[in-house]
């Protein structure tokens, strides 16, 4: 380093050679600049109507993030966004992390009418979109950077055909549809395709819209069409609420939902209403495998007994777990950020043991899993079996 001039300020001379007295001594200094952390945004509805899964999917990536804060040597450092349960505001909150924030994916939204308005946006940047758990099939269809770590709707209406007709040996099934999600009517209709091919009758189709309060008019109908199993492929306030009023009118039949029943909330709005309720869902921890999902659980466990957590263990959890940890292996695996392949990466994911058990995903960007149905007993979400594809 050459000297300074003597034209040079005293206190800028000083400054230099404390400086070159630093560099001299420690040169290590100047190679010690911290890492550029990894930033990925996180798209939840953390309040609003189905909040329930914002919060528990949100808890989720943040324990996994506590057990796995960074890849390859650089931090991890994610950037949480409210969607408000609006799906404006999740494509407005994609926009913001992929556009402002430079994130290099996102995590969420976790319901399809809020996945489906922000997927354009990712997929437009060239950057992955990882659903813990919207399962619309139409999410990723033609889609090169959209991805989900759930199984979607065709094979969920499948399994909760074939329980209602081959476990409970029902052949008279009614439907009552919340026709303003595009979640709800999609599963209607898989589970009725199957339900009559396999050779049951659809005796009634009735409609609500989220945020019904009065099912009275539908349970009606269904009452005198003499179903022998109601389906509710809605969200759990609607399912909760419609239970309690099936109760009041007398429609003593078995209850069947899918995932989006599976909040804290349906025992909370139901009571004694929702008792044997039964539902497809993603997980129980009974049929959890593998040292990833053990190590999650005890994990869970322990901030669960500390009170940093509040509610029992679910599938969002443990599928938005599964988002982060399957986006770091993805990185891992690609050995860079670059978004081509980082895709490229995601959809070449085989046998991987996660979270919620151990799945592929294909290149068309679904998983590839089982299901588990769970039943409502004595106030508790109780395993009752697990349905392979």
């Amino acid at each position: 380093m050459r000297s300074l001039p003597r034209s040079t300020p005293r206190w800028r001379r000083m400054l230099g050679l404390l400086l070159l007295a630093v560099l001299i001594t420690c040169p290590q200094a100047a190679l010690a600049a911290p890492l550029e952390p990894i930033l990925v945004g996180v798209l939840m509805p953390m309040t609003g109507a189905v909040a329930a899964y914002g919060q528990m999917t949100n808890a989720g990536i943040q324990i996994a993030h506590q057990m796995k804060p960074e890849v390859l040597g650089r931090p991890v450092k994610l950037i949480l966004l409210d969607t408000k349960s609006d799906a404006v505001e999740a494509a407005n909150g994609a926009s913001r992390l992929v556009k402002k924030d430079r994130v290099v994916a996102l995590l969420g939204p976790v319901t399809s009418t809020r996945a489906l308005a922000a997927a354009p946006i990712a997929e437009a940047a060239g950057i992955p979109l990882i659903t813990p758990s919207a399962t619309s099939p139409i999410l990723t269809q033609n889609k090169k950077y959209v991805f989900r770590v759930c199984f979607i709707d065709p094979f969920q209406g499948q399994v909760a055909a074939r329980y209602a007709y081959q476990r409970l040996a029902k052949r008279r099934a009614a439907v009552l549809i919340d026709v303003s999600q595009d979640y709800c009517v999609g599963l209607a209709a898989f589970f009725m395709r199957e339900f009559k091919r396999l050779g049951g009758q659809i005796v009634a189709q009735v409609k609500c819209n989220t945020g019904d309060q009065d099912f009275s008019a539908q349970l009606g109908a269904i009452k005198a069409a003499k179903a022998e199993i109601l389906y509710l492929p809605n969200y759990y306030t609607e399912d909760a609420l419609v239970a309690r009023q099936a109760k009041e009118l007398g429609l003593d039949i078995p209850l069947l939902s899918g995932d989006g029943a599976q909040a804290p909330e349906l025992i909370k709005i139901g009571g004694k209403a929702v008792e044997g309720f039964s539902f497809t869902t993603h997980f129980h921890p009974e049929g959890a495998q593998g040292a990833l999902a053990k190590d999650f659980m005890a994990k869970y466990k322990e901030l669960r007994q500390a009170g940093q957590i509040k509610e029992d263990l679910a599938s969002f959890h443990v599928l938005g777990a599964d988002a982060y940890y399957v986006l770091l292996d993805a990185i891992q695996r690609a050995g860079t950020t670059d978004g081509v392949k980082l895709r490229e990466a995601l959809a070449n994911t085989k046998a991987f043991k996660g979270a919620s058990g151990t799945f592929d995903i294909k290149s068309d960007g679904n998983a590839v899993k089982s299901a588990v149905i769970l039943k409502v007993r004595n106030g508790e979400f109780v395993y009752v079996t697990t349905m392979t594809p």
